[in-house]
């Protein structure tokens, strides 16, 4: 199973089942995830750092490529209500 590491460790990793929505997997471990859609892909306000790991995402959906274009989100940081883990990651957030 897919392991979310943290960049500041503020959490021990979290070891989730393959396809696990990220922002799903964060809110499950107890850990604050802005949003104001409740994960409906609307606010982009979910942003997530990938520190390491990218590869081992979905790749973006029409969705998450709309937010990222009209929202200037940059390549390093994925919407994550819209992205699914494959693989270990490093996660990092401005709020955290």
């Amino acid at each position: 199973m897919p392991l979310i590491s943290f960049k500041k460790n503020i959490h021990a990793p979290i070891e989730v089942p393959s396809q696990t929505v990220l922002m799903t997997a964060l809110l499950d471990a107890g850990l604050p995830v802005a949003s104001s859609c409740d994960g409906d892909g609307v606010c982009a306000k979910c942003k997530i750092v990938i520190v390491e790991g990218k590869e081992n995402l979905t790749s973006e959906n029409e969705t998450e490529s709309f937010l990222r274009e009209t929202n200037n989100v940059p390549k390093d940081v994925r919407i994550s209500c819209q992205t699914q883990i494959l693989g270990d990651i490093t996660v990092d957030a401005s709020y955290w």
